[in-house]
This record gives C-alpha cells, sequence and structure tokens, in this order.
C-alpha cells in the first residue's frame, strides 16, 4: 500500500501501524536529547500496513553554550563571464559580510574558479589574514567558463589542511552557472560531496539565479549533509552567507552515526528522504552535523511482524547513536528503545494516533510526491505532473485539518510547515510551462532539500 494512499485521511492515518515510545525512554547523553516514538501507540495485529518510527535529535539550545566550536572554511567563489557586474558585487558584499561573523581562530580560505582555479587565499588564521583576505575578496574579476568541480575539489584541500576533529569543516560554494569544464554530471558531484563528507567536511551549496543546474548543486549539497539554497536575486546574497556562516557557527555535534536494531519481527524497508543501509533487521546511517538550535529527525518505514502476533506489548526498536561532542572535544553516545501495545481492538489502535510523528511523516510523503512531479516534468507529463501536485495538495489539506486538531494535535510549526507545502504544491502545479518553470524547478529542489535534512535556514 503506498504512503500516499495509506495517509489520506485520518481513517487511513489511523490504519497505520505505529507506536509511541514508552514514557521514560527519551534518552539524554552529553549533548544530544534523542527522542524515538511511532505514529500509534497501539497496533492493530490483523492490520498490515507500515509501520512509521520517527527519530528526534537535538543539542542545547545556543544561547545556553558559553562557547562555540571554531569552523575551517573555504569559500568558493564562481567568477566566469556569467557572474559579472552585479552578481559578482553582490558576491563580494556576501562574502565581507560573512567575515563580520567570524573569529581570530578560525580557519579561512578564498578560492575562485573558471575554467582555472585559482587560490586566492590560502587557509589560514582568521585573526592574522583578515586584511589580505578582504583584499582578496576585493581582487575578484569575472571571465571564462566554469570548472565547477575542480573549485570545489580545491575548497576541500584548503579545509583539509587544518581539518579537525573538533572545528566545523566545510566548504561554501556560489556558483550561477553550468559546470561546463571538467567533471559536471550530478553523480560525479554527489561522488566529490561523499569523498568530502568520508573526510567530515560538508558542503554548502548556493544557487544565484536562473543558469545554474539544481540537481548538480543539491546533491552535491545532500552526499554531504550541507545546505542547498536558491538565490534568485543577487541583492538577497549578503542575508544569505550571513545565515549560512550562522548555520556553521552554530553546530554543536558532528560526525553523527544513527544505529537502529529492529525488534519482534518488525522489518526495516526504508529510510525517507536519506541514504541507509540496512541489512537485516539493522539500519545505519550518519549525519555530518546538527547545530545546536535545531532539531533534526528522520522518518523510517518498517513492516509489521509477518506472523501471528498476540496481544500485549512488545518491543519494536533499539536506537544508539555515536557522535562526537565539539564542546567536549570527545565521542559521546545517546540510546533509546520504543515499545508498543499489540490488540485485537482496532478502535484502540486508531485512538493511539500520535499527531505529531505523523505530521512529519506526511511532510516527508509530500516530499516524496513532489520529487516525483518533478520526474514526470522532466520527462515531459506536464500533465501527469500537475496531477501529481494537485493531489499533494489535496492530501496536505486533509492532513493539516485531521492532524492540527484535536486532542494532543501536532505542534502549530508542524501544521504550519504542512501548510506552507500545500501553498507551494499548488502553485508549482500552475508553473509546470514555458520560462515559469525553470525558477518552479529550482524552488521545488530547493524545498525538496531543506524538507528531507531540516536545513535550518
Amino acid at each position: 500500500m503506498s504512503p500516499m494512499r495509506t495517509l489520506s485521511s485520518l481513517f487511513g492515518l489511523a490504519a497505520l501501524c505505529g507506536a509511541v515510545a514508552v514514557p521514560g525512554l527519551e534518552a539524554r547523553a552529553a549533548e544530544m536529547q534523542l527522542g524515538a516514538e511511532l505514529g500509534h501507540s497501539v497496533i492493530d495485529t490483523k492490520s498490515r500496513d507500515r509501520v512509521y518510527l520517527r527519530l528526534s535529535l537535538k543539542t542545547l539550545a545556543a544561547q545556553a553554550k558559553e562557547r562555540r566550536a571554531p569552523i575551517n572554511v573555504a569559500i568558493v567563489v564562481d567568477r566566469s563571464g556569467s557572474m559579472s557586474g552585479e552578481r559578482l558585487a553582490a558576491a563580494k558584499k556576501g562574502a565581507h559580510a560573512a567575515l563580520e561573523r567570524l573569529g581570530s581562530d578560525d580557519i579561512v580560505s578564498l578560492v575562485s574558479y573558471n575554467h582555472e582555479v585559482d587560490v586566492l587565499q590560502k587557509a589560514g588564521r582568521f585573526g592574522s589574514e583578515r586584511g589580505a583576505l578582504e583584499r582578496a575578496i576585493d581582487k575578484l574579476e569575472a571571465s571564462g567558463t566554469t570548472a565547477l568541480y575542480a573549485g570545489v575539489k580545491e575548497g576541500g584541500e584548503q579545509v583539509r589542511a587544518f581539518r579537525s576533529d573538533v572545528k566545523v569543516n566545510r566548504v561554501v560554494l556560489l556558483s550561477d552557472g553550468l559546470a561546463n569544464v571538467g567533471p559536471s554530471t550530478p553523480g560525479e558531484l554527489a561522488s566529490l560531496g561523499r569523498e568530502l563528507a568520508g573526510k567530515g567536511i560538508t558542503v554548502s551549496t548556493i544557487g544565484l539565479g536562473l543558469e545554474y543546474n539544481e540537481d548538480l548543486m543539491q546533491r552535491l549539497a545532500a552526499a554531504s549533509d550541507g545546505n542547498h539554497v536558491f538565490v534568485e536575486r543577487p541583492s538577497d546574497l549578503a542575508e544569505i552567507f550571513d545565515r549560512e556562516f550562522g548555520d556553521a557557527l552554530s553546530i554543536a555535534a558532528r560526525d553523527i552515526t544513527i544505529t537502529i536494531e529492529c525488534k519482534s519481527g518488525f522489518t526495516p524497508k526504508r529510510v525517507l528522504g536519506r541514504e541507509a543501509e540496512i541489512s537485516g533487521s539493522r539500519i545505519t546511517l550518519k549525519l555530518n552535523q546538527l547545530q545546536a538550535d535545531n532539531e533534526r529527525y528522520v522518518v523510517v518505514e518498517l513492516d509489521p511482524p509477518s506472523s501471528a502476533v498476540s496481544a500485549g506489548d512488545s518491543e519494536v526498536a533499539s536506537v544508539d547513536v555515536d557522535y562526537l561532542s565539539l564542546e567536549s572535544g570527545s565521542r559521546a553516545s545517546a540510546k533509546a528503545g520504543v515499545k508498543a501495545r499489540f490488540t485485537d481492538n482496532a478502535k484502540d489502535a486508531e485512538a493511539s494516533l500520535n499527531k505529531a510523528v505523523m505530521s512529519q511523516v506526511t511532510e516527508q510523503v509530500a516530499t516524496e510526491n513532489s520529487e516525483r512531479a518533478v520526474e514526470l516534468r522532466d520527462k515531459g507529463d506536464v500533465t501527469a505532473a500537475r496531477k501529481v501536485l494537485e493531489d499533494n495538495a489535496m492530501y496536505l489539506n486533509k492532513q493539516k485539518s485531521a492532524l492540527g486538531a484535536g486532542a494532543a494535535a501536532a505542534p502549530a510549526a508542524s501544521i504550519s510547515a504542512l501548510d506552507k507545502l500545500e501553498s507551494k504544491s499548488r502553485e508549482a502545479a500552475n508553473n509546470l510551462e514555458g520560462e515559469s518553470w525553470e525558477k518552479t524547478r529550482k524552488v521545488m529542489r530547493h524545498d525538496q532539500h531543506k524538507s528531507k535534512v531540516q536545513q535550518a535556514y
């Protein structure tokens, strides 16, 4: 049964198998809060619908921290011919604005590229290199074509020179054009992102204007657990650079490994919106970083036990999270478990709906529908793409009504997120043709990425 069909109404929601973590099973370890919950606290023994497990990870709020981890960042700027004029001037302004965020012990480098790559300022302490870095930004000039892959790779090399487990290691890429020199496919850039992620380096990508390849930029960011932003107007770049560096400065934990062990015959099927390794009853996935002021969640889809189950309590899964605390500089862990009660009474299962959990399941299902609409539109089937988006908007409307009302309603922020997704789905459905499609596609890819990784801005 498809998730969209299963979740299409409140009754469909109630038919899902799920459970809420038993009281007291939220775990704390050092800075990490780990929660494990499912869509229902009671499971109908006769139902074969999927079970949705939601994990939430959160660190202490940023304002509670007296100090932050130093950052080690390479600013990589496209200076190909298309960046001339207003765009390059805005990029310079944005880079200067970002520097205002930094402290003397942070490590910064500046890389620019067209058909060639130039290291305009080698990685070094910001306190001693600020003047040289500012002059290097001011000297940026635009010309030539776009060797994006080589520019990102060099940015990664600059970060590697000072890479540390207790630093936030990041490449920030700004580009307005297509990669047309060297490796240039989304798959090749995703491989580079995974390679850098394996070295503890995140890549955030800022796409400017309507000419860049959003698939390439989004997959590069996703493969390294980085941010991806679409910026239509050059005048918005300063704000985006400021927010990107604010994000980097708020990282509290990194190199996070989540291991989920399914119990009692539950079978893992997939992790919605994220790459994960599934081996038998075990799921393993990685997050590169976690901000101090941003909760991130993971939605896992499970099959219920295939054999007959007796009524009563049953353990569904155990969760282990291993991570590096940037405040302490040491590794730490958190554990949680979740249990469910099986019943022969379908009404008991229906009544146990966890609306907070299911609102986030809904968001991930809606994001998958949005991705399917893009695939259909790319194949030239505008009618089918529009139908998917219109159905998605109707689905979101029903879900926000069902989950935002009554007892134990989902948080207002979650319902607001569904409302925004509904509006954007309707807007996209009306902008699938002509010149508007180019912008619509970039907005959709940005929103899809933001939803899947819970990007902070």
